[in-house]
């Protein structure tokens, strides 16, 4: 198992960014199981929550180890506080570097598999707003999604007074991410729009599928009611949803529990 901290300079961002990337080349089988043909990697982009960095899943969960028993690769990028979307103003095009260049330039450096249904995305809180946003957005890139404990909450910003006091509670600081709130909740930048524009899609062309998507959320957790009801949103669409709770707050706790169950609902079995 390899773990690589690589640096590149991407265009969608503007300036040099730092990747963390789990490898597992070296792995040796186990006496007794049969060669593990050499082939390109099934890969996961796992995104980080708010005021965290491209090093927390590593340092806070034991994805390297999962990581390295279902054989998969796993690129973990830094989001800095964005809610990974795109943001013209400043020049931060999250969601195009998540959805589109963080594939596209990964794909070129490591033995990656190019196809779809081999790459996944997911995060946590604000990560799993970014992972559901971008899955759907590049729905051609990715063939699964996966949301812990997701910040679904854009609506709600609609009625955030302004509160220089505080980051997550503060309009001030979603208008930096999202630019104008009310235009934000109509386009798609709002999955709840994403969702609707793929259906009307699949009509048109019979070759867009819909990602597969998991959801879980802890009981005690004040994001709880948002996912309830974004799952409830997406049965009555049909889409094909898996939605857990259990027992658990906003932490790396009931992360690190969920990460794993993510990884057992991916199809990673040849």
């Amino acid at each position: 198992m390899a773990i690589l901290q690589v640096n590149f300079n991407s265009k969608s961002l503007m300036k040099s960014v730092p990747i963390l990337v789990i490898l597992p080349t070296d792995k040796e089988p186990s006496p007794g199981m049969p060669f593990v043909e050499d082939k390109p990697y099934k890969t996961l982009y796992l995104l980080h929550g708010i005021y965290g960095d491209y090093m927390n899943w590593l340092s806070h969960t034991r994805i390297q180890k999962w990581a390295e028993e279902k054989n998969l690769a796993v690129v973990m990028p830094s989001g800095d506080n964005s809610f990974y979307v795109d943001n013209p103003r400043p020049g931060n095009f999250y969601g195009e570097f998540i959805g589109k260049e963080l594939v596209e330039i990964t794909r070129k450096m490591f033995n990656l598999s190019h196809k779809r249904e081999d790459t996944f995305i997911a995060g946590l809180s604000m990560g799993g707003f970014g992972a559901i946003r971008n899955g759907l957005k590049y729905n051609e890139n990715f063939g699964c999604i996966a949301g812990l404990s997701s910040a679904l909450t854009l609506e709600q910003t609609l009625n955030m007074p302004y509160d220089e006091r505080s980051l997550i509670g503060n309009r001030a600081y979603f208008e930096n991410c999202f630019g104008d709130l009310n235009e934000a909740v109509k386009s798609d930048k709002n999955p709840t729009v994403l969702v609707e524009l793929i259906k009307e899609k699949m009509q048109q062309d019979s070759s867009i599928h819909f990602p597969k998507i998991y959801m879980a959320c802890g009981t005690e957790d004040s994001l709880v009611v948002a996912n309830r009801n974004f799952r409830d949103f997406l049965i009555s669409n049909g889409i094909d949803v898996t939605y857990e709770e259990g027992p658990g707050e906003h932490n790396w706790e009931f992360w690190d529990t969920y990460i794993k169950r993510v990884l057992e609902w991916l199809p990673l079995e040849d």
